[in-house]
Formats: C-alpha cells, structure tokens, sequence
C-alpha cells in the first residue's frame, strides 16, 4: 500500500466510525424516545421529548456531514497520480502534507503528520490546479509546492 493509499484509507476508517457513532447514538435516542412515550405524560414527558428531538436533529446534521465527507472521500482514486494538484492530490508544501479531499481531522501515519482540507477552503484554493515549484502566499506565510502525489 503506498503513502497515499494509507492516508486514504485512515480518512476512510475515521469518517465511517464517525458515522457509526452517529448512527448508534441516534438509534439509541429513538428508542429512549420510544420508552419514554410509554411511561410518561404531562410537561416533563413533552420537555423531554422535545429535548430528545433537538438532540436527534443535531446528530442528524453531524450525520450528513459525515456522509458527505465519505461521498467525496469515495469519489478520490488514491492510485491517481496528476501533475496539477485536484481532488485526491497529496502535498507537500514547507515540509507538510495536505490532503486535498474534505475539511477533516489531522491524522499521523508513521510519524508523519497529515492536514485533510476541502479545496474549498482558501489553502486548498490557492493549491488547486497547480504544479511542483508553485509558490503562493496566505496570510502572510510564504508557501512553496515541494511534491504532489
């Protein structure tokens, strides 16, 4: 498995256990809903129902969230190579790699460290679309394009 692949794969295995959780934690909200519906009645019943409810619309957001990222994380070919940075593109920029794909948590493979961020986002802007020696700046920090895999 090459660097890339294993970087893809850990990003793959983060966002599917974030939506288990979500799923399970949402399975569970429904079903301490439906317990509470039979035992309960008065204002505390409807406080509590209409917390559960908020609670289960919050999840359902992070949920999708978490649906989106692995529908784009799909999308990338981790084989891929491109001379110009795009979707999928691992770089290496002052020393660090970053992974164009999705707004995503900071991950180490073998010692390395790996920023995933959206191309949407003004770094991944800047990087779109462009090649090895590419140099730009964001926030007053110089940056230099050293490798794209």
């Amino acid at each position: 498995m090459t660097f890339k692949q294993n970087i893809h794969s850990h990003y793959l295995q983060l966002v599917q256990d974030r939506i288990d959780v979500f799923r399970d934690m949402i399975s569970a909200l429904t079903e301490d809903s439906k317990n509470d519906a039979k035992g309960s009645a008065g204002d505390k019943h409807e406080t509590a129902l209409s917390m559960m409810h908020i609670e289960q619309e919050k999840l359902n957001r992070k949920l999708k969230e978490c649906l989106d990222q692995k529908a784009i994380l799909d999308k990338i070919d981790p084989l891929a190579q491109a001379r110009k940075i795009s979707l999928g593109s691992l770089v290496k920029a002052n020393g660090i790699y970053l992974y164009v794909s999705s707004a995503l948590p900071k991950i180490t493979v073998g010692e390395i460290s790996i920023i995933a961020l959206s191309p949407q986002s003004p770094l991944g802007e800047k990087l779109m679309g462009n090649e090895t020696g590419f140099s730009f700046e964001i926030n007053k920090t110089l940056y230099a394009i050293e490798e794209i895999a």
